[in-house]
């Protein structure tokens, strides 16, 4: 029997992609696409959910708009990176179906409750929708499988030095969820640095004759020169949030290693820091799965498959 997921994500260019590998996927059924405010605004990152949706051919799946700002500060978004409308200069079909009237937190929380099986909850964006439901209904944390996430990492930061950026923009809410004793998988930026679309693999998704196919690349063509001259010199594309869904479909492709994780909220310098315990200093037992290596062809090979099946 296919997996149930929740994607809850903030799209974004690479939620984007994590979106695409996951809606064809035999493996996974997605039960909901929520959204989360971060890369863009809230309106924004609904609206592209939408409109993936609907380019995917999927308008089956139940969608819910979720919090509009972190839980106790002001929100950050990644224009920067993601561009104006949050796709780059990727132009989607406009949406030819709605949201459900439900917030994302009552959506989870109905599936949650109604699942003849536990659900796995895949988190690519802040986590203040997952924060909400863990603390409104606690009742609910042994309907969960386990929560997927794209966040944090060991020793290194996207937004400051130490922070990256989906726990930058609601630490609080990360710290809650890290420490809520629901099984956790944790994808950060040491793996996900590691998931490099090079050019030629952009030639090599481009070259699949379908619209997703083709929009997957125009993003990419968008992403990768942000990249190449980052002052951190990486030689492609980082694929952030479909690792995510790789280690769903294909967890052979990576290494991980159990271990203590928390997140900074207080530091004057730190704050949305993953102090990730490596050596067991803290003397607390291990809450995540850290995903620590990935095999990168394995994982380009996976999405070019993801994407050829449109």
């Amino acid at each position: 029997m296919p997996r149930p997921i929740i994607i809850d994500c903030d799209p974004g260019l690479d939620d984007a992609i994590a979106l695409a590998m996951a809606l064809r996927a035999p493996t996974l059924d997605v039960k909901a696409v929520t959204t989360s405010a971060g890369n863009q605004t809230p309106q924004k990152t609904l609206h592209n959910a939408l409109g993936l949706l609907t380019l995917m051919q999927r308008q089956d799946v139940l969608v819910a708009g979720g919090a509009a700002k972190p839980l106790m500060r002001d929100l950050v978004i990644a224009d920067y990176v993601h561009g104006d409308t949050g796709m780059g200069n990727t132009h989607l079909p406009a949406p030819d179906f709605q949201p459900v009237k439900q917030t994302a937190v009552e959506l989870i929380a109905d599936l949650l409750r109604t699942s003849s099986e536990p659900i796995t909850l895949v988190v690519t964006g802040p986590m203040t929708n997952i924060a909400l439901l863990l603390s409104q209904h606690s009742e609910l944390k042994s309907k969960i499988e386990r929560i997927v996430f794209m966040g944090g990492g060991m020793n290194a930061g996207n937004t400051t030095p130490v922070a990256e950026f989906n726990i930058y923009v609601d630490p609080e809410a990360a710290e809650i969820v890290l420490q809520s004793g629901v099984p956790l998988t944790m994808a950060g930026l040491n793996v996900t640095h590691q998931a490099l679309v090079l050019p030629q693999d952009i030639e090599r998704i481009r070259s699949i004759n379908n619209p997703v196919a083709a929009a997957v690349a125009s993003m990419l063509d968008f992403y990768l020169p942000l990249y190449l001259s980052h002052p951190r010199g990486l030689p492609g594309a980082a694929m952030h949030d479909p690792c995510t869904i790789a280690w769903l479909l294909a967890p052979e492709l990576f290494e991980s290693r159990e271990l203590w994780v928390g997140v900074e909220t207080q530091g004057q310098y730190t704050v949305g820091m993953t102090v990730v315990d490596e050596f067991g200093q803290n003397g607390k037992p291990a809450n995540v799965e850290v995903l620590t290596h990935i095999n990168r062809q394995g994982f380009i090979d996976l999405m070019v498959e993801c994407v050829s099946r449109y």
